[in-house]
């Protein structure tokens, strides 16, 4: 899997094989002990406030009623030309919600189309969404932020507000706009800043 650019893709495999395993069993058992070697910024991950700010929440401290069991609320973002998104939505809407950006970038993953130049949340939709008291915000693109701007407003001003972020999310085109619930829970690691998570949303029946 492709990390973040620049940075090293992880590296999988075994720390015993189930052949060096038997031994430690007099031949009576074996196991596979993995080994994972990776940086956290991979796949779909969460970003901590940690992640922005020395005395922030790491992923230990995130309280879990804010990242699982969420009222989730899809909503659709088409790029301008300058590759800003901005949303149409009720303030009213927001309060206590995921709010998950769909703009279909996601469909590039797997390709170099992926990692060039993408939407990122423009500065109105960061007031809009601060303003509407979200609870998280997840994008289905790679940067919550424009990449070419290097003080990273969305990062910083979410992060401030201990607004978890979620980045390339996936398949948002299977969800409604309302009516399921949002969860992305990385494991509880002290000084941990970002981790991969498995996203997903139950619906409502």
């Amino acid at each position: 899997m492709r990390a973040y650019p620049g940075y090293p893709s992880p590296q999988i495999g075994a720390y015993i094989t189930r052949d060096e395993s038997r031994a430690r069993y007099d031949g009576k058992a074996e196991f596979y002990i993995g080994k994972v070697e990776m940086v956290c910024n991979v796949g779909t991950y969460l970003d901590s406030p940690f992640h922005r700010y020395a005395n922030g929440p790491d992923l230990s401290r995130i309280p879990l009623e804010s990242i699982a069991g969420l009222d989730g609320l899809v909503l659709d973002g088409t790029p301008t030309e300058n590759r800003s998104i901005s949303i149409d939505c009720n303030q009213s809407d927001l309060s206590g919600r995921a709010v998950l950006v769909r703009t279909g970038w996601d469909k590039r993953w797997g390709t170099d189309r992926y990692w060039e130049l993408g939407p990122y949340l423009s500065d109105p939709t960061i007031d809009l969404l601060l303003r509407g008291k979200v609870a998280l915000v997840g994008v289905d693109f790679w940067n919550i932020d424009d990449v070419e701007n290097l003080s990273r407003p969305a990062h910083t001003r979410f992060l401030a507000a201990n607004v978890p972020i979620v980045e390339h999310l996936a398949n948002l085109e299977s969800l409604p706009r309302k009516g399921f619930k949002f969860y992305a829970v990385p494991p509880p690691i002290v000084k941990g800043a970002s981790f991969p998570v498995r996203a997903y949303a139950e619906l409502e029946q």
